[in-house]
């Protein structure tokens, strides 16, 4: 990981879970955070209903070194990784899923 999110590449060992075979929507969240609860459901939703598409959810807390590496400042925190693993889009705060399922487009 290195770089502006354009250059950076994310995988497996990174998120300590499987990638999509099309693209990974992941998400950092904290205990207490109620947005995080209704992005969960959005990207699970989302990932169910786009074939190859995972949904990996991060506990920020937990996972110090990856946020700080990432520069995640706040919970929800979303990227949209392609099948490689780089980072094609990145947003804070719950999403809608109409803006989820647009920037997939993005990644595959």
């Amino acid at each position: 990981m290195r770089g502006r999110d354009e250059d950076r590449r994310l995988d497996a060992a990174d998120l300590r879970a499987e990638l999509g075979e099309r693209a990974t929507l992941v998400q950092f969240s904290s205990a207490f955070c109620a947005p995080c609860r209704a992005t969960r459901r959005v990207l699970g939703e989302v990932a169910r209903l786009v074939p190859g598409v995972a949904h990996v959810e991060i506990d920020a807390e937990a996972r110090l070194e990856l946020v700080r590496a990432l520069d995640v400042v706040a919970t929800p925190t979303v990227l949209v990784l392609d099948a490689g693993g780089r980072i094609v889009r990145r947003a804070a705060g719950q999403p809608r899923k109409a803006d989820v399922i647009a920037a997939l487009g993005e990644a595959v």
